[in-house]
């Protein structure tokens, strides 16, 4: 069972947006794929149960409840874990145990920089991820690559103690498929493929820790 936590320090970032489309790519593959909804807004919640129609559906739970673990199914194989808004490093205890991999989205700008900096710095602390148990890789999110700005929020995050796994553009795909319970991985179009392709290098860092 591949357990997979999103997770940032900085509100708005797309973190739920990463959680619900890695969700569907494992269940579009068929994985028996739960999505454990840790933040009180419950948007992963919602996605699902919009999705819950599909063959391809996902299992919401709950997380912002005690002991929700003990509702993953036992035939679970990918659980993706929406973490809650703004969680600090020191939050992360109360998952680390229990996960192979932290997803990270960055936005490139320089408030977004600033803000997740000190957050990575407390990650590269806990002892499961010094030790190499636990696999953190850095997706850069809503990036305009044609930009300037872009490309030197691009250099600077290079330079934080984790990989960068993927950078994905800028799309207002992401918000008009998440308001149907759907993924970029649900349509097959030319322009929705170019965007898939944005995944790969995040889908095989992943496929690496199974």
């Amino acid at each position: 069972m591949l357990k997979v936590l999103v997770a940032s320090s900085k509100g708005g970032c797309g973190k739920s947006t990463i959680a619900t489309n890695l969700a569907a790519y494992f269940a579009l593959k068929g994985n028996a794929t739960v999505l454990a909804d840790a933040d009180r807004q419950a948007s992963s919640s919602r996605w699902c149960e919009k999705r819950a129609v599909l063959d391809t559906a996902v299992l919401p739970i709950d997380a912002t409840r005690k002991g929700w673990q003990q509702r993953i199914p036992e035939d679970a194989e990918r659980v993706i874990i929406d973490s809650g808004a703004g969680i600090r490093a020191s939050e992360i205890a109360e998952f680390i145990d229990d996960i192979d991999a932290i997803v990270v989205p960055v936005l490139p700008s320089v408030v977004d920089l600033e803000a997740t900096a000190p957050f990575l710095a407390d990650l590269a602390k806990l002892a499961r991820i010094k030790k190499g148990k636990v696999a953190v890789g850095l997706v850069a999110n809503r990036t305009k690559p044609w930009t300037n700005a872009t490309q030197q929020s691009l250099e600077e995050i290079g330079g934080f103690p984790f990989p960068v796994i993927a950078q994905l553009r800028d799309t207002q795909a992401y918000s008009l498929m998440n308001g149907l319970g759907r993924s970029i991985f649900d349509y097959n179009s030319e322009i929705v493929r170019s965007h898939q392709q944005d995944w790969a290098k995040l889908i095989r860092w992943l496929k690496k820790l199974d």
